[in-house]
């Protein structure tokens, strides 16, 4: 059952029937927003969104896996690479990250997401954009959050996992931020460890 998280909300990651979840994947869906008056039936300009996942111990960013650099320097982060134009709206993942929270360093405390659109469009340009996080095992999808509302930003500050005792919770933290590159959001990400 996928839970819909709205801002700020969270959730335990641990499986239903009992257990903690051992690999888990950040997917990330848009499409180009249809173009209005005049202009509408010209081709939609291609937006490409990208995905990154930032490691954390505590405030300070320890690695980063992104569309040039696809893995984690000890592999349990791993972007399963770049996809320039997004997809069809219909729900299925354009970018994805996969997460084995078993080979997260032990001093890893969190992984923040994010997106930015590269090609510098704002949110109101975008639609059907969601990230959502799916237990890579079962295939089951366990959180959605959507990015309504469009908006004049060019990134998102999207969600985080973090160490919860001996298991991991997500946050939906859904900030709207600017910048082409996950470098430029670092300074927005920071209010939010």
């Amino acid at each position: 059952m996928t839970v819909n998280l709205s801002k700020g909300q969270q959730i335990s990651l641990t499986k239903s029937g009992g257990g903690e979840l051992t690999v888990v994947r950040m997917g990330l869906g848009w499409k180009s927003a249809p173009r209005k008056g005049f202009f509408a039936r010209m081709t939609a300009r291609e937006i490409d969104l990208d995905a990154s996942a930032v490691l954390f111990a505590g405030k300070e960013a320890q690695d980063v896996v992104f569309f040039q650099h696809l893995t984690s320097d000890d592999g349990s982060v791993r972007h399963t690479g770049d996809n320039r134009v997004g997809g069809a709206g219909q729900g299925g993942d354009d970018e994805s990250i996969v997460v084995d929270l078993q080979r997260v360093p032990a001093h890893v405390d969190q992984i923040v997401f994010t997106v930015n659109s590269f090609t510098g469009q704002t949110f109101e340009e975008v639609d059907n954009a969601f990230c959502r996080l799916v237990d890579e095992t079962t295939g089951q999808e366990l959180a959605r959050y959507t990015l309504t509302g469009g908006g004049r930003h060019t990134a998102q500050i999207m969600a985080k996992v973090q160490r919860s005792g001996a298991g991991w919770q997500m946050t939906a933290i859904g900030a709207p931020a600017d910048g082409r590159t996950f470098q430029d959001l670092m300074p927005a990400v920071a209010a939010h460890l």
